[in-house]
């Protein structure tokens, strides 16, 4: 297999941990057992992947967030309340990292407009 199709995968691999982590946690009936198993078995398919280096701050980033719900999965307090809501935060950071190119303003929108009179 090919430099880039490892990465690739791997990117896809944290990715859908993430959006799944993400989904439990917004869940309006959370439930902290079922929380810490889901994130255990999707953690698997991590560890199927091999890992690739990545140097983008976006990626970074969501390595970190992992290492840290998988932190919070294992030493928890016994509500979870104060994880779950860390844990939001990060993601939502992550998200706007995420879209943060795809946000920019155009400059000088008005010099572009020429209409020919």
């Amino acid at each position: 297999m090919h430099e880039k199709q490892l990465r690739i995968r791997y990117i896809r691999v944290l990715e859908k941990f993430f959006t799944r982590t993400l989904s439990l946690l917004k869940l309006e009936n959370f439930d902290k057992s079922l929380f810490i198993e889901r994130t255990l078995k999707n953690y698997e398919d991590i560890k199927r992947v091999k890992a690739v280096d990545l140097n983008s701050a976006y990626l970074s980033g969501l390595i970190a967030f992992i290492n840290k719900t998988l932190e919070y999965t294992q030493n928890s307090s016994s509500s979870f309340e104060n994880e779950r809501a860390t844990l939001l935060k990060e993601a939502n950071l992550l998200q706007k990292e995420k879209n943060r190119s795809s946000y920019k303003k155009e400059k000088h929108k008005k010099s572009k407009f020429d209409d020919g009179y």
